[in-house]
């Protein structure tokens, strides 16, 4: 039995997306004229493309359209609250399938070292204890050092 092609986890199916059009922005055309906006399927599509696979919005394929269209429509989308309104949709839509316990919730973080070392607020430093230049910089490559070498030899 030969196997169905699925389309690729980024494009929208026909029944999701005719649930997801009613939370997009709508659109009017201009009257100044100028070039037409990006069918919002194809601009959806494109976004979902960038999130599931992590590349950058340039290495996004043109079929979408630009990377900076792109980029644009999520950063709008964002701040008109699109994305959490489709979030609260798929929240609701899976407690009535499944049942979500609101009783119970877990949040997740991690405990790291501030990137700077904050404000001291205690006598004794927490930094390491190295001298200088005992241990490889993060970026792989020693720093120079902090007066040229002179070239020859010293003059007395």
């Amino acid at each position: 039995m030969p196997r169905r092609k699925q389309a690729p986890s980024w494009r929208v199916p026909n029944a999701l997306w005719e649930r997801v059009e009613p939370l997009l922005p709508r659109y009017e055309q201009s009257q100044a004229g100028g070039r037409p906006r990006l069918e919002l399927r194809r601009v959806l599509d494109g976004i979902l493309y960038v999130l599931r696979t992590g590349c950058q919005w340039k290495a996004a394929p043109r079929e979408f359209g630009s990377a900076s269209t792109l980029h644009s429509y999520f950063q709008e989308w964002t701040e008109k609250g699109v994305f959490f309104r489709l979030w609260k949709e798929a929240l609701r839509e899976y407690d009535a399938l499944e049942g979500i316990d609101w009783g119970w919730q877990s949040l997740d973080g991690a405990m790291t070292k501030a990137p700077l070392g904050g404000e001291k607020n205690r006598p004794e430093s927490d930094g390491p204890r190295q001298m200088r230049h005992e241990a490889f910089p993060s970026y792989g490559w020693r720093r120079r050092a902090a007066r040229p070498r002179r070239r020859g030899r010293q003059r007395a």
